[in-house]
């Protein structure tokens, strides 16, 4: 199919394109931005006046709750909701029910996902079997299988001898482990450590359960030489930690989701359990160092933190209620309104969703690393159409994902996805007018 994308401001931060053009796609491939090639004749013509033309986006934390948790979310509500929000590449964690720590079950994944034809599903595979930290799973038939990584998704791994051995073996391979630095004693409670906590009598999660974690890991990365990312962030001190770590040269790299970067743990109010979040939210110091690492770059990318939740999980006494929150739909337009309201611009805000997740997924997005985050000719075309003064207000009720449940709910958002397209094919939106 061809397709033509007219008058849209195309947006890409991996080569500072900023312009107004027209995007030509054939075949699945980007052939000519800012030009036409001779005798195109496309069958389909977008309209993009107005609007931006970017990479599509890629989420690198999305729980898709299939297989074992459908009662939450199944895959093709939740890749219809990554699409919504022009999403186009998630990555899903392994804590699945069965865990992801077998080559069948990777490929069963990927094979649900693209007989769906909408965003493109890259899983973690678990670094420990079950995600019981005590045996390394299988990493190269895991990777064979089709796996970007190894996580131990939320569950913290205790013996330390484990962890050296797993980042041992990934360096060996070239293998990245991703990790969300939280210290298993500290980490067991509801909220952030705090007065507000304290003031609700909710056991607390304080900071030393980040950077604890953070200086046991960094000190097995300079005696592995292996490649970590860190996944959501929440706290200062994890920052500068993390600010610390990258001067000296350590391959690490990380992300922060988008409820850390707009919420505080004020937010939490009256015991409201669509805030109840893993990690849980710090105060406003903590944010405004969030905020400002990820304009200055030691963050390198924002991720929404999917995570759907059923009606009745959430609706519980906030300590008894299952954390996390709707998010794919949102990612868009809250890093808009971050970029708006830090004064970094659109390119910083797209380059956080795009290029720079993209370069921390690196070698193991394959024959795909040349393309994904970024536009060029010849590249995959994956792009997201959108139009950025566009606003609407978040009505869980009308999310296409299966969970409805954010801490979001009745803010007034800027950005509108008029148009999705995954190689070339327009899954979401407008499917144009000649």
């Amino acid at each position: 199919m061809k397709i033509l994308i007219k008058n849209g401001r195309v947006i890409d931060p991996a080569s500072n394109r900023d312009e107004v053009a027209d995007v030509a796609v054939a075949a699945g491939r980007i052939v000519g931005i800012g030009r036409t090639p001779a005798g195109f004749a496309p069958s389909r013509v977008v309209e993009a006046r107005g609007c931006i033309v970017a990479p599509g986006l890629v989420d690198l934390a999305v729980r898709l709750r299939e297989p074992g948790h459908e009662h939450e979310g199944m895959l093709e509500s939740e890749v219809g909701a990554a699409v919504a929000g022009g999403i186009t590449s998630l990555v899903c964690p392994p804590d699945t029910d069965p865990v992801l720590d077998e080559p069948g079950l990777v490929e069963m994944l990927k094979m649900r996902a693209e007989k769906l034809h909408q965003a493109r599903v890259f899983p973690l595979g678990a670094l420990t079997r079950g995600l019981a930290g005590e045996v390394l799973t299988e990493m190269a038939e895991l990777t064979e299988a089709g796996c970007v990584g190894f996580s131990q998704a939320e569950v913290s791994l205790a013996n330390t001898q484990v962890l050296q051995r797993a980042l041992q073996y990934a360096a060996t391979y070239g293998y990245t482990v991703w990790l969300r630095p939280q210290e298993l004693y500290l980490g067991g409670g509801v909220a952030a450590s705090g007065p507000l906590a304290t003031r609700l009598g909710l056991s607390g999660v304080p900071v030393a359960a980040e950077t604890i974690a953070l200086h046991t890991i960094f000190e097995l990365m300079k005696a592995t030489g292996a490649r970590v990312h860190l996944c959501r962030l929440s706290s200062a001190a994890g920052i500068e930690l993390v600010r610390n770590a990258k001067a000296l040269g350590l391959p690490v790299s990380c992300d922060i989701s988008i409820n850390s970067l707009h919420l505080i743990d004020q937010d939490i109010g009256y015991f409201d359990s669509r805030l109840r979040l893993v990690p849980p939210l710090r105060q406003q110091r903590d944010r405004d160092a969030l905020r400002e690492a990820l304009a200055d770059g030691t963050v390198d990318a924002l991720v929404s933190d999917h995570t759907p939740v059923d009606e009745d999980a959430k609706t519980l006494p906030f300590a008894e209620a299952e954390p996390g929150a709707t998010g794919l739909e949102l990612l868009l337009s809250l890093s808009l309104k971050w970029g708006q309201e830090s004064g970094v611009g659109l390119a910083r805000a797209l380059a956080v969703l795009t290029n720079e997740p993209a370069r921390v997924l690196g070698e193991a997005l394959a024959s795909f690393q040349d393309s994904c985050g970024q536009l060029r000719e010849g590249g995959v075309a994956d792009l997201c159409v959108f139009d950025p003064q566009a606003h609407w207000t978040v009505e869980p009720a009308a999310l296409r994902s299966q969970g409805k449940h954010t801490p979001f709910s009745g803010y007034e958002l800027p950005g509108r996805v008029r148009c999705t397209q995954v190689a070339g094919q327009v899954v979401w939106g407008e499917t144009a007018t000649a």
